[in-house]
This record gives C-alpha cells, structure tokens and sequence, in this order.
C-alpha cells in the first residue's frame, strides 16, 4: 500500500487552533450563553439565580423610558457619526495619498488621538466644552443636545485618524495603470471618483463601516466621563443605561442583563446586515 502524504495543516491545525479556540469558549462562549440564562432569571449573584421567564424582558419594555430613550439617542448618534467619521476620513485619505509636503508627518498627527484612551479623551473634551459653553451660561449637562454634539465631536477626531489610515492602505492599492488608463481615456476627478477609486477601496469601506458602526454602538467610557447621561439620563447611550441598570439598581440585575441581550442581539443583526451589503458591492464591482 502506498503512504498516504499526511497533510501538514491538518497535522498541526488542532496545536495553532486549539488554545485560541479554548481561550475563545471559556472566556467568550461560556460567558455568553450564562449571560443569555440570568437574563430570565431573578439573582444577586450567578449562585442564587432564580428562573422567572420572561418577567425581566416584560419589565424592559414596560419601564420603557429610559431604556427606548437611551436606544433613540444611541440610534441618532450611530448614524451621524459613522456618515461624518467616514466621509471626513475618505477625504483626509485621499487628499493624504497625494503628493504633498509633510504628508507623513499629518498621517501621524491624525492618527495620534485614537491612541488616548476613552476615559481620557471625556474629561479633557468636558473641560473644552464646559469652558465654552460657560461663556454662554450653560454645561454640557444643561441640555441632552449638548451632551450628544459633543459626543459625535468627540469620536470624529477620535476614530478620523484610524479609518483614515485603513482608507490610506486601500487607495494605495489601486493600480497606478487604472488611474492613468482612466485620465487617458478623458475622465474627469468626479467620474474617476466614483467609478474607479470607490469601487476598488470598497473592501476597506465595508472594514471601517463595520468598525464605526460597533464602536458607535458599544460607546461606554466617552459618554460615562462627558455627561454620564446628565441630565435625568437623557444622554445615556445604550451600553451606559445597561451599565447603570445593573449596578446602580438593587433587585435589577437580570432587567440589566435582559437589556444587555437585547443590546448584543441587535448590534449583532445591524453589523451582519452591513456586512452582507457591502460584500455584495465588493462582488458585483
């Protein structure tokens, strides 16, 4: 019989897999489908959960307020920063990708304040905008309006940077002898624009789509240390409610957990919905 030629990935796929699959099951898997359970049951702490059905979904809906308030507000801020983040980070992308003085040197400096921290980045922007709007007679925490233009201020020159840099690596890509095919051929920057550069950065278009679109979702240190949801929690996104629910309520520990399922579910669907559009336009250009 002839030796049958043992496939070396299949040899050692379990020694590479194996750990990061363990590590994934016992610190993401387990964790979450706990998690699901104590979402219909009443508990203090995992030990004494007791089982009571839907009671806590029933108790979210119908102590609605602060929960569909905190979900309009997150739904409100999702869509306006992730519009602003990427169209400022496309433009700053391509007018970078030219050939100007210093253009490493603005790469850096656009990227550097994805580097502090969220905790940070809240305080040192609630001491500009209270120092502004003092002037004027007003906080932050005056009016939810101030609390969310802040917040999309906020993440702009926070996340520009990042996507900028992932929309910088994508254009560099794109064949220097399409470009020149294309102004040979007489078209103009807006149709180059549209039917070349687009089509060949959408891979790094559905990248910070995705990446915007959680992190506008999951937003939990910036909006804790710029308002806190002040005022009377109108300012509160959804990962702060939950948080606030959970902890700051004796007795709703499973109401927080159900919201906190509800909240995985639908930032689960919305970014799986975006990422199935977008890879469709990547196949069909």
């Amino acid at each position: 019989m002839e030796n049958r030629k043992v496939n070396p990935l299949k040899k050692y796929f379990p020694i590479f897999v194996g750990p990061t699959l363990i590590a994934f099951i016992i610190a993401f898997f387990v964790p979450f489908i706990m998690g699901v359970y104590l979402s219909f049951a009443q508990f203090k702490t995992v030990s004494d959960a007791v089982f009571v059905g839907f009671k806590n979904y029933i108790t979210v809906f119908s102590n609605s307020d602060g929960f569909l308030n905190s979900l309009w507000f997150t739904v409100k801020f999702a869509v306006i920063s992730v519009i602003s983040v990427n169209i400022f980070a496309f433009l700053l992308a391509l007018l970078l990708t030219q050939d100007i003085c210093g253009r490493n040197f603005f790469r850096t400096v656009f990227f550097i304040p994805n580097l502090i921290g969220g905790i940070v980045l809240g305080y040192i922007w609630q001491l500009i905008f209270n120092g502004i709007l003092m002037n004027y007679g007003y906080t932050l925490t005056s009016n939810e309006n101030f609390g969310f233009w802040g917040l999309v201020i906020l993440i702009n020159w926070q996340m520009i940077g990042y996507m900028m840099v992932i929309y910088i690596a994508g254009l560099q890509n794109i064949p220097n002898s399409i470009l020149e095919a294309a102004k040979v051929d007489g078209a103009g920057k807006t149709r180059t624009l549209f039917n070349i550069i687009i089509p060949n950065v959408m891979p790094s278009i559905t990248i910070c789509l995705f990446l915007t679109i959680t992190n506008s979702f999951k937003l939990f240190d910036q909006n804790l240390a710029l308002t806190a949801g002040a005022p009377a929690n109108k300012s509160a996104m959804l990962a702060l409610d939950i948080y606030k629910t959970f902890y700051s309520r004796s007795g709703w520990e499973g109401v927080g957990q159900a919201k906190a399922v509800i909240f995985s579910v639908l930032v689960g669907v919305i970014a799986l919905l975006q990422l199935y559009l977008t890879r469709r336009k990547e196949q069909e250009y």
